[in-house]
């Protein structure tokens, strides 16, 4: 007897596959910058730090309710009034341990064999890997470079049908740092008044990380979804606690709970003490906040303009996250051999844009979360290679 098939479904996150590489050649001596792995580099700010320690030294270290405590459902209630303009209730809002388990719960309740959820490709890969695993058709939804990286919403809707249970959307989005149009959201909102029974999994992660003035459009901002709207968000990328594995999900009411009998079964509860903290998080002076989305925004020109300073590559300013996405097509390269030649033979960390999907084949994804002398010495390393096979 062996292990169920179904594990076999399973994919899995090549950033972190060459966080292994790339740490694997920094121990043997080799001058290693990572611009793979998708986390801010900044310290998570001294106030959050502090909230958490103070927990743990009052005795915060037991179980909570499933669904996180009231104080911090609470918070993040007034956190979305503030940034999104929409009242809810904290009993709609689930504590995470992380943002995958709204997203894989909200595939879980709605992927079986027969039923279809589009996601977006190239896209972040566990949304393909966990509509596999559910036993649902995974139905792409490409998003394409001369469309700014956003998505057509009429083609979305030519790919909703009877067999449609689930619309995956994420914006501002990873890999490609693209954000989709108001415009396209608002006929893509129209469009599913014909498809009242599919429910749309809004990924707002990186939502307040935009660039140039833009402001996050938030589909919780169409009243005709509330019902079945699920928003995924989270404090991972906005306060730099991705390892403190902390995020939220806001729910149809009528859905929270079958949600909070999958958090029971599944995790019981979020570690406590990173609760407490992630009320001073959403309460705190935001300047910290301000501070690194102004160093990511200097590191964003940079790395856009050394980019397209290349022979064979050429990139499109990154409007959200803090990714570049450029295309490399002009290397003669795919997307896997310029990546391990890079890591291999520079010591340069990026990740194959095949990794978030099929879509993403001729294009390399490099995070600008690190220094800019560190962006720089890459981006010098990276011009060395695409001059050398420019040559041929």
């Amino acid at each position: 007897m062996g292990i169920s098939s179904k594990i076999s479904l399973l994919g899995t996150e090549t950033a972190f596959d060459v966080l292994a590489r790339a740490a694997k050649l920094s121990a043997s001596g080799m001058d290693v910058i990572n611009l793979g792995i998708g986390q801010p580099d900044f310290p998570t700010p001294d106030a959050i730090v502090q909230a958490g320690i103070d927990a743990l030294k009052n005795g915060h270290h037991g179980y909570t309710a499933a669904n996180g405590t009231q104080e911090l459902r609470e918070a993040v209630a007034q956190d979305i009034l503030k940034y999104r303009g929409v009242p809810v209730s904290a009993d709609n809002i689930l504590i995470m341990p992380g943002g995958k388990p709204t997203m894989s719960f909200a595939i879980e309740l709605f992927g079986e064999a027969g039923a279809e959820i589009l996601y977006p490709n190239p896209g972040f890969p566990i949304y393909e890997s966990m509509i596999r695993y559910s036993g649902a058709k995974p139905v792409p939804i490409p998003l394409l470079e001369e469309q700014g990286f956003s998505f057509d919403a009429d083609q979305v809707l030519s790919l909703v049908n009877n067999n449609t249970r689930l619309i995956i959307l994420n914006s501002p989005a990873n890999p490609t740092g693209g954000i989709v149009d108001k415009r396209q959201l608002e006929k893509l909102v129209d469009g599913l008044k014909r498809w009242p029974d599919v429910y749309i999994l809004s990924d707002e992660i990186y939502s307040r990380m935009t660039y140039d003035g833009q402001q996050h459009v938030s589909l919780l901002s169409f009243s005709d979804l509330r019902e079945r709207l699920i928003i995924l968000d989270g404090w991972s990328k906005t306060y730099a606690m991705t390892g403190w594995r902390l995020g939220w999900g806001l729910w149809p009411e009528h859905l929270v709970p079958e949600v909070t009998k999958l958090c029971v079964n599944y995790h019981s509860c979020v570690n406590a003490a990173a609760q407490m903290a992630g009320i001073t998080a959403l309460t705190m002076d935001q300047s910290p906040v301000n501070e690194m989305m102004y160093a990511f925004n200097e590191r964003r020109l940079l790395i856009h303009q050394r980019l397209n300073d290349m022979p064979g590559i050429s990139c499109v300013l990154p409007k959200g996250a803090f990714y570049a996405f450029p295309n490399i097509q002009g290397t003669g390269k795919t997307a896997k051999e310029l990546q391990d030649i890079l890591l291999n033979e520079q010591g340069v960390a990026s990740i194959a844009g095949t990794s978030f999907g099929s879509f993403g084949e001729g294009y390399l994804r490099f995070s600008y979360a690190n220094s800019l002398d560190n962006i720089n010495k890459a981006m010098d390393r990276v011009d060395a290679v695409a001059r050398q096979l420019a040559k041929g």
